[in-house]
């Protein structure tokens, strides 16, 4: 186990009862979610920072503005900012929703880096507002004592289960942020954009859940500015700000941040939707998520003028590899862009499966070029569970065969072929999406396809959505399940079951690797070591 302390701030001892950096935030007001567009007063950041896809050596800032306003990031090896470096940033205004990012680079290595935001009047650049200030560690170039430590967890505001300022919000982000990760990895559903938030749901044993609400939420999201709203939604949470200030993230996407279980080209049957073309929303929807998220190979429109799909979808693409030093490269995917159509998968040959064509081709050729001792799979979706949509179609890879590859699970029975004939070695898949947690391990003896090593799949979440039953397990692959805990009945609020997040433990002189699995409150429901290098395990 990687605890490591060092010195200085050190790798493990950022003060555990407060926020690094910006603790002081108060909680932004609701009538903030569109900017004021007056030019009196200064520059406000009521909605704090963040840091995405941080590498040894950069990582990018994001910042929400209460107006236009130039963003400029001063780094620093120490809070008292002596020494501090200066990055001009962009002039940030209506065209991303007031929000802006800032890349840095040339950072020094395994080291803690506070950084803090500046909005400057874009017309008097003397005029500024409070600095909001934030911490994050790069990566290492070498195996430091210390470790990697990450946790992963999704599903947030799901099921009208929102801010709820009699449990005290989000508190499993203050679990999470007190174990002071090295970075969080959100695998999807982000929001819910299907699923409103009311004021009040009461509960199977008469108490009443309170939700925070506001106006996008009252509803499903179609237009741009209710997808906009859906993402700000979140950062009223005090404890995700918090978190946001300290944990770095690599966040992907999943289904509900459209609609639930959509696909390119679908259309709608649901009455709650004026817009029922879903290639329309995912458009709508990605530009947001491209404003709201700091991920670099995404690129959000700042022109915000045009009403075609492609201006308002930005540009880019969410799947893409963060290298954390020499113990660890992230393979984020993308199973919703480029997926077929969900069916009742038994195709006998279908290129474009869950990933397309050329995903596929790139997570093979990245896979291989990989050096880090251990290479996670961020998969939005679980690999051997049959997710039903409706009575014939699947949702995810597996079609509830547990014979040969069929549908979907060709492509992953391409991708094992691939990793078992060029020897890549330590891969693990991390998920969430189905709202309970388990493990489940991977071997060929029990499965009907066998040219592919053994592995492990962990399922973690949600972190504040509804709970749902365990689903299935297809044998295709082999899978078994050593741990599983889902709740007995669909959609228990978080006052009723628990919301879970994995935690993730490299060690820096063995490179073993310990797996968690966590419910809030910080308890440890399950754990499993991995040795690298070794197969089978």
């Amino acid at each position: 186990m990687a605890q490591g302390s060092g010195g200085g701030f050190g790798r493990r001892s950022l003060l555990q009862g407060a926020a690094a950096g910006s603790a002081a935030l108060a909680l932004p007001a609701i009538s903030c979610a569109s900017p004021a567009q007056a030019r009196s007063g200064r520059p406000s950041a009521d909605w704090g920072v963040q840091v995405g896809d941080v590498t040894t050596s950069s990582g990018l800032v994001w910042v929400r503005s209460d107006r236009p306003a130039r963003m400029v990031v001063q780094t620093a090896a120490t809070e008292s900012f002596r020494n501090a470096r200066s990055w001009r940033g962009p002039v940030i205004g209506a065209g991303t929703d007031f929000t802006g990012v800032t890349s840095l680079h040339g950072l020094p290595a395994g080291e803690q880096i506070h950084y803090r935001v500046l909005l400057a009047d874009p017309d008097d650049p003397r005029r500024t507002g409070e600095p909001v200030t934030g911490t994050f560690r790069t990566a290492p170039t070498g195996r430091h004592p210390a470790g990697v430590r990450f946790h992963w967890s999704g599903d947030l505001a799901g099921q009208g289960w929102g801010i709820n300022p009699d449990r005290g919000g989000y508190r499993i982000y203050e679990d999470m942020r007190r174990r002071n990760p090295d970075f969080f990895l959100c695998s999807g559903d982000n929001i819910y954009a299907d699923s409103p938030i009311p004021e009040r749901v009461t509960l199977p044993d008469g108490r009443i859940w309170r939700n925070v609400t506001t106006e996008e939420k009252a509803k499903v999201a179609e237009t741009l500015a209710e997808f906009r709203g859906a993402f700000r939604y979140n950062l009223l949470d005090d404890n995700l700000r918090r978190f946001n200030a300290q944990v770095p993230t690599i966040t992907q996407w999943d289904d509900h941040e459209v609609h639930n279980n959509w696909y390119p080209g679908q259309l709608l049957d649901d009455d709650r939707y004026k817009v029922k073309e879903t290639d329309v929303l995912s458009a709508r929807s990605l530009r947001a998520f491209s404003e709201y998220f700091p991920i670099r190979t995404l690129r959000p429109d700042r022109g915000g003028t045009s009403r075609s799909s492609e201006a308002e979808s930005g540009g880019g693409r969410v799947y893409r590899v963060v290298h954390h030093g020499p113990l660890l490269d992230v393979f984020v995917l993308d199973m919703r862009r480029y997926r077929n159509a969900n069916s009742p998968g038994r195709q006998t040959d279908d290129p474009q499966g869950i990933l397309g064509a050329e995903q596929l081709r790139w997570l093979k050729r990245e896979l291989s070029r990989s050096h880090a001792v251990w290479k996670v799979i961020a998969s939005d979706m679980p690999l051997g569970l049959v997710v039903p949509d409706g009575k014939t179609d699947f949702e995810a890879v597996a079609q509830g065969d547990p014979g040969a590859p069929l549908g979907r699970e060709l492509q992953l029975a391409e991708l094992l072929r691939h990793i078992k004939h060029e020897r890549v070695t330590g891969t693990v898949w991390l998920t969430t999406d189905v709202h309970y947690t388990a493990a489940q391990h991977y071997a060929p003896e029990r499965a009907a396809f066998k040219d592919f090593e053994p592995f492990w799949e962990f399922v973690s979440g949600p972190l504040n959505a509804g709970g749902f039953q365990a689903l299935k397990l297809d044998g295709t692959f082999g899978p078994e399940q050593p741990f599983i805990k889902a709740p007995d009945r669909a959609n228990t609020s978080p006052a009723e079951s628990p919301q879970y997040f994995g935690e993730i433990d490299i060690d820096g002189g063995s490179g073993e690797l310990t797996v968690r699995l966590c419910q809030e409150g910080g308890k440890v429901l399950f754990s499993k070591a991995l040795q690298p290098g070794q197969v089978g395990q």
